[in-house]
């Protein structure tokens, strides 16, 4: 019996929603240089892509915070900064997604999925108007829902868009699986009654994925059909 079909109790799900930067795609080179042109227009000092994967998770608004912080903790951004800052970090971010790459194992096991009839969705902190664009120009496919960090009024670790998610697809929680690689994801699977899978290759700010004791950690997503 595949790990899918053991985390589905029996047989596959019925649902499977993703996460998308740090699951589907190594997105933080692009990210990173999107935030050091926003630094450099401002005046200030790159960051760097090491600095930018463990501020990913949290959608672009607290990603420019961060860096303008210079650090995970920006309770002190003035918010007049931060509203300049992010919007010239969305307009730098949207001209290219050249840098970006598809995990290895994802392509393989989305069509696995869509062939056994799994219904699909993304769920992510990231600003819906960037995904489906991402998401086309990485081959990906089609999903049958996103749900972005500006969908709702509410974005991960709460539970919303996978609520939301389950609801349009009229499939109960014992019958979803979510897929994620940081605590935001854990979390939001886990107060949404979702098993999860995490990915160990990720953007977890730096700690390991272990700890967030998801269902299954596997290293290629191709590992759930073993």
């Amino acid at each position: 019996m595949s790990a899918l079909v053991r985390l589905g109790g029996g047989h596959p799900p019925a649902l499977v929603m993703f996460d998308l930067d740090g699951t589907l795609l190594d997105s933080a080179p692009d990210l990173a240089a999107a935030v050091d042109a926003m630094l450099e227009r401002l005046g200030r000092a790159p960051a760097g892509l090491d600095k930018v994967r463990l501020w990913i998770g949290n959608g672009a608004r607290v990603l420019v915070r961060r860096a303008l912080a210079d650090d995970m903790q920006h309770d002190a951004v003035d918010e007049a900064a931060a509203d300049q800052a992010l919007a010239l970090f969305m307009a730098l971010y949207g001209g290219s997604h050249a840098l970006t790459r598809v995990y290895p194992g994802v392509l393989d096991s989305l069509a696995l999925l869509r062939t056994l009839g799994v219904r699909l969705a993304v769920i992510t902190n990231k600003p819906e108007r960037f995904v489906a664009p991402l998401l086309a120009d990485m081959g990906l496919g089609d999903f049958d829902w996103i749900v972005g960090g500006d969908t709702l009024p509410q974005q991960k670790p709460d539970p919303a868009g996978l609520l939301w998610v389950m609801q349009q697809a009229g499939v109960a929680a014992g019958q979803a699986l979510f897929i994620g690689d940081s605590r935001n994801d854990i979390r939001a699977a886990r107060a949404a009654g979702v098993r999860c899978v995490a990915l160990s290759y990720g953007y977890n700010h730096g700690e390991p994925i272990a700890s967030e004791q998801p269902d299954l950690v596997v290293d290629d997503l191709r590992e759930l059909f073993i």
